[in-house]
Formats: structure tokens, sequence, C-alpha cells
């Protein structure tokens, strides 16, 4: 049995119905059994071997902080502070809708946990203010894209650890994409404002700006203070405890609480590029806050929803463990049949550009997309996609960034698209009329895409000035 036979296996199941991860595995396993070229305990071994990672421990952690984060009443916080900062404006609950993702994206690391937590609130918010559904679900599904583009990522540890790339810079990488996703996306919602009439929804106060004003200043100081601290010789952990009681104190006397949620994204980022802890480490870092935040500080969570949470963190675990286990047989098959040497060849046959192999490894990732979700997906396609990116010379990082935007945007198309049924449901709107919704934000999610495509340095700037 050769390649073609590994490959025609695997499509032959997914065209059953079967799921990606079974399919891969179940390919995989028919290879073995038919070529009699390799030993049958191997399949077992490559599958531990595929999760036998220590980047890998992120998965879980990052999963249990979203969920913690969007069940301790953070996702109300993050909307307060955001209906302060840009309520006022024109269209002003759709731009609360994308600057609560952008802020939420600092959390979650997940689309999903985006459009599921701030989408319930933000669509009936709009809803109640006379947006009409469409609109309210179309920026809502656009918004919550940013979610795994600004850090942290769940998409991006599961491609560090199959490209074998810097988590860490991968997650650097994504800041400045992610802002200006956001940046487009407000553009648009002031587009469609000054078009269709819509109006402020709140009005200015001035007082509730300086409010969240002071909590984004505070957040940016926080990294600072810690600094100045430890450079007038304060112990680096004793700088941090201090400045945390600092916060602690000015939420109790200012009222700051969306400023406490916005330090997940300045404990991750900051931590990872001063190198006080690997992303692994930042993980569990996250998640130990937002449990404080929880259950000491804000007093939201309880012990039984607590156990709820976590049950549910270890089910989605497991699937996504087991994907990464099938893949790594499938991914080691595709290498020892030689499929990646001879996909290599056949780019390489017509094209040594890089920037035409962009362009059609994007619209392949657009495809494939539409029919797997983005973790499925990256373990695919990054054993078949990075040999020819190492013989271009295309940067590993820039690579992952593009491949995961691509995937967030096959997140939103049909037949496939996980946010499409989410919001779906939230708005309990038809999914022809969701798809419908959402095309106009095509629009400056692919802009954004060619934008960060074709103009590495949006991407790499930031990660080349701390690694």
């Amino acid at each position: 049995m050769t390649g073609g036979g590994l490959m025609a296996s695997f499509l032959a199941l997914m065209a059953g119905g079967v799921p990606v991860a079974i399919a891969m595995a179940g390919a995989a396993l028919i290879y073995v059994i038919v070529s009699g070229n390799v030993p049958d305990f191997v399949v077992i071994h490559r599958m531990y071997g595929g999760v036998d990672s220590f980047p890998l421990l992120a998965v879980p952690f990052f999963i249990w902080a979203g969920n913690l984060m969007n069940s301790a009443g953070i996702t109300n916080r993050i909307y307060n502070f955001a209906l302060a900062l840009v309520g006022w404006m024109k269209g002003g609950l759709a731009q609360v809708n994308v600057v609560g993702s952008m802020v939420f994206a600092g959390m979650s690391g997940t689309a999903i946990a985006d459009a599921a937590g701030l989408g319930t609130i933000e669509i009936k918010a709009m809803k109640d203010h006379g947006y009409p559904t469409e609109f309210a679900v179309g920026v809502t599904a656009a918004s919550a894209t940013v979610g795994p583009i600004i850090p942290p990522s769940l998409p991006f540890v599961i491609y560090g650890m199959m490209a074998g790339v810097s988590i860490g810079q991968l997650f650097l990488a994504g800041v400045i994409p992610g802002v200006l996703m956001g940046a487009a996306m407000m553009i648009t919602v002031a587009w469609f404002a000054h078009r269709r009439g819509y109006g402020r929804d709140v009005p200015f106060s001035g007082a509730r700006l300086a409010k969240a004003s002071l909590e984004v200043a505070t957040v940016a100081c926080v990294p600072l203070a810690a600094w100045a601290l430890y450079r007038l010789g304060l112990p680096g952990g004793w700088a941090v405890i201090a400045v945390f009681a600092l916060l602690l104190v000015l939420d109790r006397l200012f009222g700051v609480s969306a400023g406490m949620a916005l330090l997940t994204p300045v404990i991750l980022v900051g931590g990872m590029t001063m190198g006080v802890f690997t992303p692994t480490e930042g993980a569990i870092a996250a998640s130990v806050w937002a449990l404080f935040l929880g259950l000491v500080w804000y007093r939201t969570l309880d012990w039984r929803r607590l156990v709820k949470l976590t049950m549910d963190t270890i089910e989605t675990t497991a699937a996504v463990l087991f994907i990464v286990a099938a893949a790594s047989i499938f991914g080691w098959l595709l290498t020892v049949t030689r499929v990646t040497d001879a996909v290599a060849e056949w780019v390489l046959s017509f094209t040594h550009d890089p920037a035409m192999f962009l362009l059609l490894a994007n619209l392949l990732m657009l495809f494939v997309g539409c029919f797997l979700e983005p973790v499925a997906a990256i373990t695919l396609l990054v054993p078949i996609l990075a040999p020819v990116c190492a013989k271009l010379g295309v940067d590993m990082v820039h690579f992952g960034v593009v491949m995961v935007l691509n995937l967030m945007i096959g997140l939103l198309h049909p037949p496939m698209g996980t946010v499409l049924f989410v919001l779906s449901r939230v708005a309990k709107l038809s999914f022809e009329r969701t798809t419908i919704a959402i095309l106009p934000w095509l629009v400056p999610l692919l802009a954004m895409l060619a934008l960060c495509t074709f103009v590495p340095e949006v991407v790499l700037w930031l990660p080349r000035q701390f690694f």
C-alpha cells in the first residue's frame, strides 16, 4: 500500500461521515495492516508520543481559564467596560461588540468561547436597541474570529507543537494582526452606521469614559510598576505581589473591576516576553488568576459550578488531544510514504515564488477550513505544507499566523463553520440567514488576511523585538 492509498483511505472515511480524528487514525491503521511494513504497536507508540509533549499541557489550562472567565461574571464586566469606552459612538453597541471581543480574546483563546460567552450578551443587547438580528449576528461572528489571534491562543499552541515553533513568538506575532483586525471591523461598523443611520445607543458620559480610561491606564501601568520596583532592588516575586496588592486596593477604592479581568493578557504576554514563565506555565498562571477572581475576589463562582466547568474542560481537552494523537500517526505515515515530499515537489514544479505559494496555500486553507475545525485542520495541514515552507524560505511563525487566520475565517463558512451553528442557536436565527448575515463581514477579514500574508513585517515585527 502506497502513500496514495493512505490518502485515499482517509478521504473515503471522511466522505463516509467519519469524524476527522477517527478517519486519520483509521486510515493509518488500515495502512499498517495492509502494507505489513510497519509493526502494529507503532500505531499506539506514535499516538502516545504525539500527546506526550510539555507544550500540550497548556491546552487544558487555556480551556479551563476560558471556561472560568466565561462563567465568573467576567464577560459582563468586559461588556460594561467596552460600553463605557465606545458605546457612545454611532452604532455604539456594534462597536462595543468588537472591543469586547478584542478584550475577551486576551482571556479565552478560542472563537467559540467568545461567540458563546460575549455573543449571548451582545446579540440580546443589540436586538433590544432595535438593531436587525442579522447585523448583530454578523458583527458578533466577525469579531469572534479575533479570539485565537490575540494571545492566548489554543490553535497557536497546537501549531507550535506540530511545527516545532516557539509558542511565545506565535503569541507575540498575533498581537498586531489582532489589533488591526479589530480596527478594520470598527471602521466597517462605522460605515454601516453612517449608511443605515444608526445612532448612539448610550449618551456620552465623561465620568464613565474616565473610569474606563483609568482601568486601561491601570492595567498598562502594572508591568511598568513591577519593573520599576524590581529595578529599585525589590526581588521580582515581591515586586509582582506588591503591584497586585496595589491593584486590589485600587479596585476597592475606585471599582476598576474590569481592569482586574484585563490583567490576564498582561500576565501572559508580559510573563512570557520577560522570561518569567513558559507558555505552559503561563496557561497555569491564567487559570489560577481566573480562579482567584471567580472564587475569591468577585465571588461569582461556587464549588458546584467549578466542578461542572472542570468536567467540561476535561471533555474538551480529551477531544483535542485525541485529534492530536491521531494526527501524529497519520502525519508520520505521510512522511514515511513520502507524500509530503511529493506535495513539495509538485508545488515547486510550477512555482518557486513564496508569494505565489502563500496565495495557493491561502486558497487551500480557506477551503479546508470550511470542512474541518481548526485543531483538526492544523494537525492535517502542517505536516504537508511545512516542508514546502522550509524549501521556499517562508518563516514558520509568519505562516502560523496566516494559517490560523485562514482557519478562523473558515469558521464562518458553511457547511461546517462552528461559529455559524453557535450564533444561529444563540440568536434563534436560521442557519441560512445566519450565513447571509456574515457575508459582508468577510470583506474586512479577507483584507486583513491579505495584509498579513503579503506584508510579513506586520506579523513578525513584534516577536523580532523580543526574540
